[in-house]
């Protein structure tokens, strides 16, 4: 079945604050997210499994795909949609074998040539970042700008999805770029009504 990928939503337990973790992800749902993923860094393959199998739950509410980051056992333990994988992760080709061909593949790039990569070696969709700079990810890689996510995009055939640092303020000039969707953490999870961040969110890149 085709797969919406306006508005990803990826997994951060801390960011949401004071807020209940599950019922702040079930609001950004109800809100229009079209994809979630879960990425859980420092959780044990115990916690892991535990959260995803809880989010599987409220993904299957909404009809909502779940992706798993990096870990393909937790996602083949938890039925997952599909497994999304960074560069220096298991080997695309392993993984597209492992998972079988009707899951989802999602594969990080930063430049065409990862991303000819991606689409060659079995990929559904690709996370082209970070656009902006970005606090939810420590360790990520230098800004590629508007001008490196247009030229990811024109290089495959395959649906891209922008991410880091995307929100409300700049997502037209993502849009412009021709890109599939946004993947967003903190503009939906930090803020106090994930509801209503959300809904904004899918509403201004649908207009």
């Amino acid at each position: 079945m085709p797969v919406d990928y306006s508005l990803y939503l990826i997994t951060d337990r801390y960011l949401t604050g004071s807020k209940e973790f599950y019922s702040s992800v079930r609001r950004a749902l109800q809100g229009g997210v079209t994809i979630l993923q879960i990425r859980e860094k420092d959780a044990t393959s115990e916690e892991f499994y535990s959260i995803g199998l809880k989010l599987r739950e409220i993904a299957d509410e909404f009809n909502v795909p779940l992706i798993v980051n990096d870990r393909l056992d937790i996602a083949l333990a938890i039925n997952a949609d599909g497994v999304h994988l960074g560069q220096g992760d298991l080997p695309l080709g392993v993984v597209r074998r492992l998972l079988g061909p009707g899951k989802i593949l999602g594969y990080s790039v930063t430049n065409p040539q990862e991303a000819r990569y991606g689409e060659r070696n079995g990929a559904n969709y690709l996370g082209a970042g970070p656009v902006f700079s970005t606090d939810s990810k420590k360790d990520a890689p230098n800004p590629i700008g508007i001008e490196g996510l247009r030229g990811i995009k024109q290089s495959v055939s395959i649906p891209v999805v922008a991410i880091g640092g995307v929100n409300i303020s700049n997502l037209n000039e993502v849009k412009e770029t021709g890109v599939d969707g946004i993947s967003v953490i903190s503009a939906i999870l930090s803020r106090d009504d994930t509801f209503a961040a959300a809904r904004e969110l899918i509403e201004s890149w649908r207009r």
